[in-house]
């Protein structure tokens, strides 16, 4: 009895150790945030490239994309895309915090969840390339590239593939359709294709209209498939989701990155300018100021673009190779002739080359013409820009630098100088003579007074050697004569 006494008492008193002891500390969930924000350009997708090599790809990795964007490069945009799908153990959340428009709207749909804070829009990415005339919608080859990459993201992540597809193109008209108490989406074309009968009993409601694009709030986002919830900000998104206890990891943009940021749209500026600098230094003597700015100019435009991965040694060995054949052209040859122009043509190669990540356009990707022929004639005008204000330095700038710089400088001219001849000094005016020579109308003469031969020229008259002058006026070094009276 006693025994069972004291095994009791030594299960109570385990009971209670286990109580008071705590438990195993569970880690808490950290959650990495990437934001997209801004412009979708090169420099935008190499950070979110260079951040998810950063991040382990494990079951337990959570990424949350925090999206504000207007849209931009098509080919950035697909970039951020395949990095996105890359992702193939951990999770990824789209959080829309303002906006997802155009281009930021493919990124959103890559995240394996879509969250919106309250009065924010997604959608309408058509897309449009730069002309003449103004902004123009992409052909069909572009739209069915996207509407397939769309088309595709929707499938993968469980939206709505029609609408997802009517965020790109304009001639789709799609409705939804409750038949047989089932709600599903269609197009014109599945519409048509239904029975006679079926339509009867369908109910029919439009959602886009022929010639709109898709663009959604955050609650018609909800309603129709794509997005999980409306939330007023990224905490409230994460505990909708279910984490509860979280720490936020924010990746923030390197001092290179910002710099990418910062410099993209003043690429064609710092052209321009290291161009024109590198044909002034042609045109002027020697090596100084203005080809130090050039390529300066030119090596900030080859930094931005290698740091975003779209140049490479390839670009390099152009720029290196354009330069060489100028500094041939200044401090070689004379004038401006082959190796300046070969320079300046294997230059504006480099540059070309350095604004794309191809050499030449893939018909799988018809926007890649589009981008050639920009940067062919971002260059060329950058090249045409530059010979112009290059002509204006050196014929008006240059010569007005040196009165900056302290003299001394000979600032007096001979406009009003001259060289006075000894025989014109020994001649005055009423000074008489004799003509030695023909005067037709300059020749010789012998004045009385000193016997002395001068120099001597009429106004024109013609006379005779021996006739008897008289001198009429002396100015610098000649003296006018006329016959004299007798």
């Amino acid at each position: 009895m006693q025994k069972a006494i004291y095994i009791i008492a030594l299960g109570i008193f385990i009971l209670f150790w286990l109580q008071l002891c705590p438990g195993p500390v569970q880690a808490r969930q950290s959650i990495h945030v990437v934001p997209v924000e801004g412009m979708v350009e090169p420099g935008m997708a190499a950070f979110v490239k260079r951040s998810l090599d950063q991040i382990p790809d494990d079951p337990e990795t959570v990424i949350l994309f925090k999206l504000n964007t207007f849209g931009g490069r098509v080919d950035s945009a697909l970039e951020i895309v395949d990095a996105l799908s890359g992702v193939s153990k951990g999770k990824t959340i789209s959080y829309v915090e303002k906006k997802a428009i155009s281009a930021g709207a493919l990124i959103a749909l890559a995240g394996h969840v879509l969250v919106m804070k309250e009065h924010t829009l997604i959608g309408d990415c058509a897309p449009m390339f730069q002309t003449g005339e103004g902004q123009k919608e992409a052909g069909e080859k572009t739209q069915t590239v996207l509407r397939a990459q769309f088309r595709a993201l929707a499938k993968k992540n469980h939206y709505p593939e029609i609408l997802a597809e009517s965020m790109v193109s304009k001639n789709m008209e799609v409705y939804e359709v409750t038949l047989d108490g089932k709600t599903r989406f269609m197009d014109q074309t599945e519409w048509k294709d239904l029975d006679d009968e079926s339509k009867k009993k369908a109910e029919k409601k439009t959602i886009v209209a022929k010639g709109e694009l898709l663009t959604m709030d955050d609650t018609e986002a909800r309603n129709l498939g794509f997005s999980r919830g409306s939330v007023p900000d990224l905490d409230q998104a994460l505990k909708f989701l279910g984490y509860e206890d979280y720490t936020l990891i924010i990746t923030k943009e390197s001092w290179s990155e910002s710099l990418v940021r910062m410099v993209q749209p003043f690429l064609s500026i710092l052209m321009l300018v290291g161009i024109g600098a590198l044909y002034t230094e042609i045109k002027a003597p020697g090596f100084g100021l203005p080809g130090i700015i050039g390529i300066v100019c030119l090596g900030l435009v080859f930094f931005n673009q290698y740091l975003v991965g779209l140049a490479d040694y390839t670009e390099l060995l152009l720029l290196l190779t354009g330069c060489l054949l100028l500094g041939i052209e200044v401090f070689v040859l004379p004038g401006f002739g082959v190796a300046g122009i070969s320079g300046l043509m294997v230059i504006a190669a480099g540059l070309v080359l350095a604004f794309q990540d191809f050499v030449i356009p893939s018909p799988d990707m018809p926007w890649q013409s589009g981008l050639l022929l920009k940067n062919l004639g971002l260059v060329l005008g950058s090249f045409m820009g530059a010979f112009l204000i290059s002509l204006f330095t050196v014929r008006f700038l240059l010569p007005r630098f040196s009165t900056l710089v302290k003299g001394p400088y000979l600032s007096a001219t001979l406009e009003d100088s001259h060289a006075d001849s000894r025989e014109a000094q020994k001649a005055v005016p009423g000074d008489t003579g004799r003509a030695l020579t023909p005067l037709r109308p300059s020749g010789k003469m012998k004045l009385d007074k000193n016997n002395y031969k001068i120099d001597a020229i009429t106004r024109g008259e013609f006379i005779l050697a021996g006739t008897r002058l008289v001198v009429e006026a002396v100015e610098r070094n000649r003296v006018f004569v006329r016959r004299k009276d007798e």
